[in-house]
Parts: structure tokens; C-alpha cells; sequence
């Protein structure tokens, strides 16, 4: 009987083998993804990418955004979500050195991570004073204060446009940034009367755009210009010859001269320069030697030249104002200011373009807007015809390398098409 049980084991042993010998042929014979799904079950794995926000993963996180309100603190908006006022405190101490948590500013973002459950007590807070910087506080495992920057891109542009209105419509029909618009005006203020454009004039410019995460947050500067006005071709050409970039013409000449033509931002001129013309206030005929630039109240104002303050007060009939005496041949005053600048005060030096003070309407004035005096000499002239000194032209050292710049950005220039013009009249820079 034992004998017998033997023989039926050894038997059931070599059919095993036999059957696990055939398997293993098939299996390799067959094609690998068959082979792979006879032998065992395949399921793809969905792995969820985490929600990451300012290098946080905030998926277990209430996300809470807002921008400052007027007379609002950090410490307000952190009380309001459970952070203790010692916690509060410790953290303004341990920013000090880093970001002052006091200059946070109305119309600011905000960014608040909180807890999932019913007190959303603040995790951390996220302050973005500009496009480019964001300061995250933490107040989770521990104080943590940290400034973090976004990348900043440089995109080279081009735009071309034809003059149907005036240059203020320009900039609401085309989207024309008015930083671009300034941009512009500044470097040909000298040689062009933005003013008094004509109808058929023409400009092409190429512009390096910065952008933070596909949006524009400024112009870097200008790469060039044509501009057709009255006919007649200009170029700007911006050259480095050791002392920054400047803006020349076709010969060399710097398009700078020693003072920036326009004290505020490219804005409507409201009343020129003119000996007999009848005062909106006192309503009778007299002498305006000045030029008054219409523009909302607070526009700021900059000195068109560096300089010594010799005037930062109040008058009755000037209002606010700031007087400069930028050499022994110009001087400058700025009237009708709704305050000026801090800082700003008689015998303090201040630099071109640096804000001064802000538009208002006070003194004699019959709403806000700037009077620009000029004067030459000691005498009061008309400001937008003065005749100043240009910039230093390109030096004969670097003449060579202007000239392969010249080239190059006029061949740029050239092979730009002007936009065919509009069936309707629209306005164009």
C-alpha cells in the first residue's frame, strides 16, 4: 500500500513540472504585454499633483486673497483669523531687518493660508508689494519671515501707428501704455512738439517689455524709434559710450538736452506761455509767463533738471509750490500743488525726474492741474521754446561701434510694415 501512494506522488510531481515547463515556453513565446497581462493584473496608478502656492502646498489649506484696505495694518487682518497678539508682535520684530510690516499699502495683495477646520487660524501670510517681490510670514511650526522674488523676462516688441487725432486719444485706442507713451515723448521732447502733431504722422518703435508669469509689468527701455513728423524722418538710436544709455540720431547728435522738456507725465497742455492772456480767476487780461499742464489731482511732478531747492512753501496765489535753480542760467518753479514731496525743502539737492511734489488745485487756481515757470537768465521765458544745451554726441572713440549700431537698428526699423490704415479715423501715437 505504501509502495502504491509513492508511485501516485511521484506521478503528480512529474505533471507539475510539465505544466509549470509550459508555462513558462508560452510565456516567453508570447508577446510581452499579453505575456504581462496573463501573468499578472496591470492597473495604471493616478498620482494627484499636490496645489502648490507660493511654494506651499495648500491642499489641506484654506486659501483666503484680498488686497489692503485704507488705514489697514497686518496685525488687523491677522487678529481677525486667530493669531494671538504676542505671535503678531514677534513677528513684526523678527521682519525689522527685512520688510517693515508697516508700510503695507492700500490697493496691495494679500495672500491668507489657513487652517481647514472651523477657526481658519492663519498658517501664513502672503504680502505682494509689487509685482516681483512677495514676503511670506510664516506662524506654523515656527516664526519665519522670507522675501522671494518671481522671475522677471525681457520680450523685445514692436508697434507702429499713424496719427488720425491727437497723441492723448493714442493711448486709450491702441493700448499704449502710458510708461511706453512717457518713454517716447521724453526722448524726442526736444525735437518734437507732441502738442501740435499732425494728422498723417507716423512712428515705429521697438521696446523691450518685462513680464512676470506672461504679464506686463513695465517697459525696460526703448530700442529704437522712427517717427515721421511734418514729413520729415527722425531716428532715435540708443548707444552706451561708458556712461549709460543715452538716445542719438542719424549723425551722433545726443536727442537729450540739459533739462527734461515736460515736468509731469505726457498730459494736455491747458495754457501756454503767452503775455496777454484772461486769467479764469480774477477774470481780466494779463501776462501768463508760464505752462500750465492739465492733470488729475495727486499726478506726480518731477524736477525737469538736477538742482538746489530754493522754494518749498506755501503762497497765497501759488499755492503749494517748489522753486529749483538748477545752474547759474535756469531755474525752474512748480505752482498749485496739492502737497509736495517729503524731503523736499529749501536748500536740499534733488535729481532729474524725481518727484517733487504732487498736481493739485491751490492758490489761485481754478482746478488741479500745474503751472510750469521757466526761467533763463533771470528772465521768464516760454519753457517749451527754450533753447538749452544738448548732451555730449557720440565721442569719436566709440564712433566706429555707433555706426554698427546705427545700421543694424535702422535695418530693424526699416523692415518693420506700417499697419495699413483703419476705414474709420482712429487714433494712432
Amino acid at each position: 500500500m505504501q509502495k502504491r501512494w509513492l508511485k501516485i506522488g511521484l506521478f503528480l510531481v512529474v505533471i507539475a513540472v510539465a505544466v509549470v515547463g509550459m508555462n513558462r515556453y508560452y510565456l516567453a513565446t508570447m508577446p510581452s504585454s499579453v505575456a504581462a497581462q496573463d501573468s499578472v493584473g496591470y492597473f495604471p496608478l493616478q498620482v494627484k499633483e499636490p496645489s502648490v502656492l507660493y511654494g506651499m502646498i495648500v491642499d489641506d489649506r484654506v486659501v483666503i486673497a484680498d488686497k489692503i484696505k485704507r488705514n489697514e495694518v497686518l496685525g488687523d487682518i491677522l487678529q481677525q483669523y486667530n493669531v494671538p497678539a504676542k505671535l503678531i508682535h514677534q513677528v513684526s520684530l523678527l521682519s525689522k531687518t527685512i520688510f517693515d510690516v508697516r508700510k503695507v499699502a492700500p490697493g496691495k495683495n494679500y495672500t491668507l493660508i489657513c487652517s481647514q477646520d472651523s477657526s481658519k487660524t492663519a498658517k501664513a501670510l502672503v504680502y505682494e508689494p509689487n509685482p516681483i517681490e512677495y514676503i511670506i510670514f510664516r506662524f506654523d511650526d515656527s516664526l519665519k519671515v522670507d522675501v522671494c522674488k518671481r522671475e522677471v523676462t525681457t520680450v523685445e516688441r514692436s508697434i507702429t501707428g499713424e496719427i488720425r487725432t491727437n497723441l492723448s486719444e493714442t493711448i486709450e485706442e491702441m493700448g499704449i501704455s502710458h510708461e511706453l507713451t512717457n518713454k517716447f515723448v521724453d526722448i524726442f521732447g526736444w525735437q518734437v512738439d507732441f502738442a501740435r502733431l499732425q494728422k498723417g504722422d507716423k512712428f515705429k518703435l521697438i521696446y523691450e517689455e518685462l513680464q512676470v508669469e506672461g504679464t506686463t509689468i513695465g517697459i525696460k527701455q526703448i530700442n529704437g524709434i522712427y517717427f515721421e513728423h511734418f514729413k520729415t524722418p527722425y531716428y532715435a538710436f540708443p548707444f552706451d559710450q561708458g556712461e549709460g544709455v543715452d538716445y542719438f540720431d542719424e549723425e551722433g547728435k545726443s536727442l537729450r538736452k540739459a533739462l527734461l522738456k515736460y515736468p509731469i507725465e505726457f498730459t494736455r497742455i491747458s495754457s501756454r506761455y503767452s503775455l496777454n492772456r484772461f486769467h479764469p480767476v480774477q477774470k481780466r487780461w494779463k501776462a501768463h509767463l508760464g505752462t500750465d499742464f492739465a492733470a488729475p489731482t495727486g499726478t506726480p511732478i518731477r524736477s525737469v533738471g538736477d538742482g538746489l531747492v530754493e522754494e518749498a512753501q506755501y503762497k497765497s496765489n501759488n499755492g503749494n509750490y517748489v522753486k529749483i535753480r538748477h545752474n547759474g542760467t535756469y531755474t525752474t518753479q512748480y505752482l498749485h500743488m496739492s502737497r509736495i514731496a517729503a524731503g523736499v525743502t529749501a536748500g536740499t539737492r534733488v535729481r532729474q525726474g524725481q518727484t517733487i511734489g504732487y498736481v493739485g488745485s491751490t492758490g489761485l487756481a481754478s482746478g488741479p492741474h500745474l503751472c510750469y515757470r521757466f526761467w533763463k537768465n533771470g528772465v521768464q521765458v516760454d519753457a517749451l521754446k527754450a533753447d538749452l544745451p544738448a548732451s555730449q554726441p557720440v565721442k569719436k572713440d566709440y564712433q566706429d561701434a555707433f555706426n554698427k549700431v546705427k545700421e543694424e537698428l535702422t535695418n530693424k526699423l526699416n523692415s518693420i510694415p506700417f499697419q495699413e490704415a483703419a476705414a474709420e479715423p482712429m487714433a494712432s501715437l
